[in-house]
This record gives structure tokens, sequence and C-alpha cells, in this order.
């Protein structure tokens, strides 16, 4: 059996080493987790007798000191919502077996945990090994733990029930990646029909539309306005100069359209549209009124104070008119009023939701009153993606069927016409 030399460190720091004698690397791993240890390095003794440093990565993934790729040349992407609630679960299984929290982030830097890597895992290990708290540790990490995160972390470090707290974080972020994949998953058949009927049109102007034209104007027969409709198009797209100006004016209003959307006036005046357009505000609504109850809802259950509640629900939710309306709910609260009042002057947030918040700040249940108006959107949200695709497909299919059919009308009608000029 082999034998591997190791060096691990406790809670406090203080550094161990010694020998063992098991069947292979993730064995001696595991028997130093066991031990309340997390693993420095690990040195196995090759047959040759050189010695071959190993460090404490992933198990079964072994890599030379020389073979790995430091972390400044790694590219730091923002997990999905999907991979953070799986970290956190994993998380909070492992505490609430009773392993401790060291422990736990060295099991899990031992994984390859997708929402965070194995780099940042033994980051937080090390971290928290030094005597900061879990919140702190994860607050380094801006790009993977948000301000939300982070702080409902340290409400649950407070409060002792840090397990309960990562349960729910996680049930919170899986039900945000299950309301994107709905609305996504809504939108793929229509967006698929748009992207067909379009490489149609295009196909049938600039290739097969030209060729009728070539023979239609070898006869001298006056052709129908439809026709000509079609040729003078089709000599359009066919028109180097007038594609290379159409390019340009693409291009640029969808330059000036993203200048306009940085600027805060401009994506104010947006995301306003957003919430008050017809057909599209059915999905909106629902969607970032449902974001904002379920953050604030989150944070207020777990005892983070409303003020810092609603500074953090404000980084949250995507809208720029509705961020404006926390800010004056917050500075509101901060001047003594209730949090209902300064959201019904704020004229943004739904009288519904106003009046019910309000009722949950007599009876002393805002959490569960955010809550159950989460859930809410949640399912009006449901409804209304149904309904939406439901009228935009029927739509999408008439508009190119009538655009083909008139390409159709144009070409035979021409055809007909040359027809009956022959016969007479």
């Amino acid at each position: 059996m082999p034998k591997f030399s190791y060096r691990a460190r406790n809670a406090e720091g203080k550094q161990f080493q010694g020998e063992l004698e098991l069947a292979n690397r993730s064995a001696v791993i595991a028997q130093i987790d066991r031990w309340g240890l997390f693993p420095i390095t690990v040195e196995s003794t090759a047959p040759n007798g050189s010695n071959t440093k190993i460090t404490s990565k992933a198990p079964g993934k072994l890599s030379l000191q020389s073979g790995i790729v430091p972390s400044r040349f790694r590219r730091q992407s923002k997990p999905k919502m999907e991979e953070i609630a799986l970290f956190t679960n994993q998380l909070a299984n492992l505490l609430k077996s009773g392993m401790q929290l060291v422990t736990a982030l060295g099991s899990l830097s031992h994984v390859e945990a997708k929402g965070a890597t194995t780099e940042i895992s033994q980051k937080l290990q090390k971290e928290v090994s030094e005597g900061k708290s879990l919140s702190v540790a994860m607050s380094g990490q801006p790009h993977v733990f948000s301000d939300f995160y982070v702080n409902m972390v340290r409400a649950g470090e407070q409060s002792g029930a840090l397990v309960d707290v990562l349960r729910r974080l996680a049930d919170h972020y899986e039900r945000f990646a299950e309301m994107r994949h709905k609305v996504i998953s809504a939108l793929i058949y229509p967006a698929f029909v748009i992207v067909v009927g379009f490489v149609i049109i295009i196909f049938f102007m600039t290739f097969m539309l030209p060729k009728f034209m070539k023979i239609f104007d070898g006869i001298k027969v006056p052709l129908p306005v439809s026709t000509q409709i079609l040729k003078q198009v089709s000599e359009l797209t066919t028109n180097i100069w007038f594609l290379s100006i159409s390019g340009l004016l693409i291009v640029g209003s969808i330059y000036f359209f993203n200048r306009y959307l940085a600027s805060k006036e401009g994506r104010k005046t947006w995301d306003a549209w957003l919430l008050r357009a017809p057909v599209i505000s059915r999905i909106t609504r629902p969607t970032l009124f449902g974001q904002f109850s379920r953050a604030l809802g989150t944070l207020l259950q777990n005892g983070v104070p409303v003020l810092t509640a609603l500074k953090i629900t404000e980084q949250v939710v995507p809208n720029a008119k509705i961020r404006e309306a926390i800010i004056q709910t917050r500075e509101g609260v901060t001047d003594g009023k209730s949090i209902a009042q300064p959201m019904a002057s704020s004229k943004v947030f739904p009288a519904m939701m106003v009046h019910l918040i309000d009722i949950g700040e007599k009876t002393g249940d805002v959490p569960g009153t955010l809550n159950n108006l989460a859930d809410a959107y949640d399912s009006e949200l449901k409804v209304n993606l149904r309904v939406v695709t439901t009228l935009i497909e029927p739509v999408l299919i008439v508009f190119i069927a009538v655009f083909v059919g008139f390409l159709l009308f144009g070409v035979l009608s021409a055809m007909f016409k040359i027809t009956s000029s022959i016969g007479r």
C-alpha cells in the first residue's frame, strides 16, 4: 500500500505533519478531514524514489505545481443562479450533518462544485481558518457572492441559524433560476419563428426574385402593380449602396440606443416604459415585483434590519424606476414612516401590493406577506407567459404567411399576365 506524507492545519492555524499508509490520496484527505483538519499538501513517494508534490486540489485531479495556472490569468465569470443554489445546498447539507465550517469548506474544495470553484472554496476555507467569519470571507468574492447573499449569511451567523439561512438562500436562487428559465423557454418558439421567417424572406428577395425579374424584363408586357413593387424592393435589396447605408443606420441606431440606455435618464425612461407597455408589461411587472417581494421578504425573514434590507433589495431589482421608488421608500422609513406609506406615494408599486404590506405591518408579519406576494406574482407570471405566447405565435405565423403570400401573388400575377398576352 502506498505511503503519503502530509501537512495539515487546524482551525487555529496550528500545523501538523505526518505519514499515512492508505490506498490513495483521496483516502488520505478523507482521513485528515475526519480529524477536523484541512490539508495543505500531500506528498506521494513514487516507485523510482522521487517525490512528486501534489497540491490539495480536487481528488482524482492531481496536478503538479508546475502545471497550475496562476489565478490572475483565470477569467472570473459570474456563476449562474442554479450553480450558486447548488453550492449553497451542499454547504448547508455538510453543516447539517455536524461537520465544522472549516472542514465543510475543505470538503467542497475537493469537489468540482459549480457555483463556487475549487479555488474559491479554498480561499473561503483559508480565510475562515484564519479567524474571519464566513460572511466576511464571502464579501471578498463579489463576483460570486452578492451583497444580498453576504448579508443573509451574516444574519444567519448572528442568529445562530446559519444552516436554515443557507437553505432559504438556496431556495431563493432556485426560484429565481426557475422563473428565468420559464421566461426563456416561453420565448424560444416565437424567436425561432421570427428567425426562420426572416431567413426565408431575405432568401426570396435577394436570390429568387431577381431571377424572375430578369425574365419579366425581357418581355415587353406591362407588369401588375404588386410585381412592380416587388421589383423595386428587389433592386433595393441587391444594391450595394442601399445595403451599406442600411447597415450603417442599423449599427448607428443600436449604438445610440445603447448610449441612451447607459444614461441615467434614458434608463429610467426605458424601464418606466417596460412597466406600462402593452403585452410586455404582463411579463415585466410580475417578474420585477416578484423579485422585489422575494428579496425583501427573505432578508427581513432572516433578521436583516429593514433599512439594510431595502438597500440590498435596491441592488437586486434590475429596473431603474423601481430602484428609485425603493430609495424613496428607504428615505421615508428613515424619517419614521412605515414601509407602505412611501411605497404608495411613489405611484410605482401596485395598490394591492401596498395594501397587503400595510396589513402585514399592522399584524407584525411583513416577511410572510412579502413571501406570499412573491408566490402570487410567480403564479401570475406563469399564467401571463402562457397567454402571451399563445397570442404571439399565431400573429407571427399570419404575418409571415401574408408577406410570403404577397411575394407569390406578385410573381404569379405577372406570369399570368404574360401568358395571357402571348395567347392573344
